[in-house]
């Protein structure tokens, strides 16, 4: 397994984000971010790289749209151990991306409010944040994705055991974690506009 190198960091609960990527940047981890999380992290004294920076392009659309991009998911998607996917990044100047760190916009928490609006339901369904947690983990024999902030000790601590690195097994473990939560955002998602938006077919 190569070192984990360069991470992505983008939550919308920062609970515990800061000393994770504290931790991550003493282990000489890269770290691009964006928006509300790149600040905290700026303004807590980790040096962060924009993602936008990295990208070429800035954040629009009103923070719609941040990391739907070539460049991130190429980064996510390239296998390590194939040449070609190694030679189309090079030709691109694609980096490689090693670790996911996403939690998701808190829709049910927001439709959970008595007097929310379909408008402000439909803003807090996240599409860049499961798009990379889905890339990440269908190559996660070679990059790491998290999505629970409970999870951050224990691969910190294995990671310094590893030299910087984590097993296949635990790879393994956090990608199986990132399709049972997409399942479970998703069905609310649909359960919810079939409830709200009339439940047309």
């Amino acid at each position: 397994m190569p070192k984990i190198k360069r991470a992505i960091i983008s939550v919308s609960n920062k609970k515990g984000v800061v000393d994770f990527a504290k931790a991550l940047h003493s282990l000489g981890v890269e770290i691009l971010s964006t928006g509300g999380t790149a600040k905290a992290l700026r303004d807590a004294g980790v040096t962060v790289k924009d993602v936008s920076d990295y990208t070429g392009f800035p954040e629009m659309l009103d923070g719609r749209l941040k990391t739907l991009h070539p460049k991130v998911h190429g980064g996510l998607l390239s296998r390590r151990d194939n040449p070609k996917d190694m030679e189309d990044i090079k030709e691109y100047g694609i980096e490689l991306i090693d670790m996911v760190v996403v939690n998701l916009y808190p829709f049910e928490e927001t439709i959970s409010k008595p007097d929310v609006t379909l408008a402000e339901a439909i803003e807090n369904i996240d599409i860049g944040g499961p798009t990379m947690l889905r890339s990440a983990s269908k190559n996660f024999p070679h990059v790491a994705v998290v999505t629970d902030n409970n999870d951050y000790d224990t691969i910190i601590k294995e990671m310094k055991n590893l030299k910087g690195d984590l097993s296949y097994e635990t790879r393994l473990e956090l990608a199986k974690k990132v399709f049972r939560l997409t399942s479970k955002y998703d069905n609310a998602i649909a359960d919810y506009l079939t409830k709200v938006a009339g439940g047309n077919e």
